[in-house]
């Protein structure tokens, strides 16, 4: 049975203990391996591996020795309780293999739950399977952010219950922006960060927990430029070229920035409202610091700052022998006393 988006969130919060078998697919891994995890502890309880309910075939072994999901699916261990044969790394060669396992498949046998870091076809071999029979179900794992449902679940998992508005709107723009784990492991960090203190997370709690990138340390560098911290530049740039940032893509990312505070400022209901428009939406501290920077530059010094980093951007993509990191530094530095005097 194929689960369509909305019906596999609900199976993945509840997990059907009585069905014979789970195909799980998608490009990636990660997502799969997270979504595999979720559905076998639901499933299965704690102490699995311990208690030999789970046996784990790699595809592998199974394409070399076919009676291995048959043994694993008809085994009586010695703990009671659910238990599961677990196909990892699964492909259509070994459907007629998984297709003889579920034929002898009955009730209290061991469930199969396979999974394949590949995005099935439809005329795949294995999706049809899993699709075509009556007591399996398959599930796509596509690169879609998370829901809100789904975030939720995993704060709970995490132990982190108290959160501010603006710190869950944080999460869930962060959610849509970071890998599945690298997600997990900043709400595994956050609520390590938050043990035993009582108070709600806020925005800054998530900015402190979150991963260090080079997008970060570009946005470093882009701060100390809009809001005048000219002594900051030249250390700045010497880590981010030391990191491999190329100076047309942080010119880039610095024009995107003076783009977004120039969008602000021209709105016309106003900074609030222009900053309430942006898309992706930004809360909290950094909102806060957007509607800073954008007032105390103004449109008529935004679009002097604009025309600075269209020319920069220009020279860095032509046959100049000019210094890229050097002309890139310069701007910047150019741009911090354009915004001291903003003052």
């Amino acid at each position: 049975m194929k689960l369509s988006a909305r019906d596999a969130q609900a199976y993945f919060a509840k997990p059907d203990p009585k069905a014979a078998g789970l195909l799980i697919y998608g490009a990636d891994a990660m997502r799969v391996a997270i979504k595999r995890q979720d559905v076998l502890e639901k499933l299965l309880g704690p102490g699995a591996e311990e208690e030999m309910r789970l046996t784990r075939i790699p595809g592998s072994e199974l394409r070399s020795d076919k009676a291995l999901l048959q043994d694993a699916i008809k085994a009586v261990g010695f703990f009671p309780g659910p238990r599961v044969a677990f196909i990892e790394d699964a492909t259509d060669g070994l459907a007629p293999v998984i297709a003889d396992g579920l034929a002898s498949w009955q009730d209290g046998d061991a469930q199969v739950i396979a999974t394949s870091s590949k995005t099935l076809p439809a005329r795949s071999a294995l999706r049809k399977l899993f699709e075509g029979h009556k007591q399996t179900y398959a599930i796509g794992i596509y690169d879609d952010p998370p829901s809100r449902a789904e975030i939720e679940e995993q704060l709970a998992k995490a132990g982190i219950a108290q959160l501010d508005p603006d710190a869950a709107n944080e999460l869930t723009a962060l959610a849509g922006q970071l890998d599945p784990g690298d997600f997990r492991q900043t709400l595994e960090k956050l609520a390590l960060y938050k043990l035993n203190d009582d108070t709600p997370v806020t925005s800054q709690d998530i900015e402190i927990c979150a991963p260090a990138t080079i997008e970060a340390a570009m946005d470093d560098i882009i701060h100390a430029a809009a809001e005048g911290r000219v002594g900051e530049i030249g250390s700045l740039m010497q880590k981010l070229s030391g990191q491999g940032v190329q100076p047309v893509g942080l010119c880039i990312a610095t024009l995107r920035h003076f783009r977004m505070l120039y969008t602000i400022m021209t709105h016309p209901g106003g900074a609030s409202a222009g900053i309430g428009a942006l898309r992706p939406p930004v809360f909290g501290p950094r909102r806060d610091r957007l509607t800073r920077q954008a007032g105390s530059w103004g449109v008529y010094k935004l679009e002097q700052a604009h025309q600075a980093l269209v020319e920069t951007d220009l020279t860095l993509r032509s046959t100049s022998q000019a210094p890229t990191a050097a002309l890139m530094e310069r701007v910047l530095i150019r741009l911090a006393v354009m915004a001291s005097r903003n003052r």
